[in-house]
């Protein structure tokens, strides 16, 4: 049987350390690894559990890497995090200043809303119809 999973996404931010503040501060991600490459290059990695994929922050480099900052998906969701409890991280993600595009809704595949990263990238916040069961 083959086994593969994806283990990291690559998402591009103006600045480690900030970023690195956003995910482990207001969303509640550990900080896996954060290793220096040298020529102020860093190997960072967050990730929101134990398992499953995790990102790896890498700070643009060229104006092209810049301009891709916050809009990885072309100014759309590009990014799912799934949740157990929707109330819980909507209340705490919202009490640590991360911003909401809209309120929260229930949808046929369960409850979800809308917010950004800190670098203006877009992301679901979702607990599935049948994590409520």
């Amino acid at each position: 049987m083959i086994n593969r999973s994806i283990a990291l996404v690559t998402l591009v931010v103006d600045e480690y350390d900030s970023a690195i503040r956003f995910f482990v501060e207001s969303l509640g991600f550990s900080l896996a690894e954060d290793t220096e490459l040298g020529d102020g290059k860093r190997w960072v990695v967050v990730a929101p559990g134990t398992s499953g994929s995790a990102l790896l922050l890498a700070r643009a480099k060229n104006p092209d890497e810049a301009h891709a900052i916050g809009r990885q998906a072309g100014g759309r969701v590009g990014f799912f995090l799934h949740t157990d409890d929707f109330a819980r991280d909507f209340a705490e993600y919202s009490a640590r200043g991360v911003h909401f595009l809209e309120a929260p809704r229930r949808e046929p595949y369960g409850t979800v809303a809308v917010f950004e990263d800190c670098c203006g990238n877009r992301w679901d916040l979702i607990e599935r119809a049948r994590e409520r069961e």
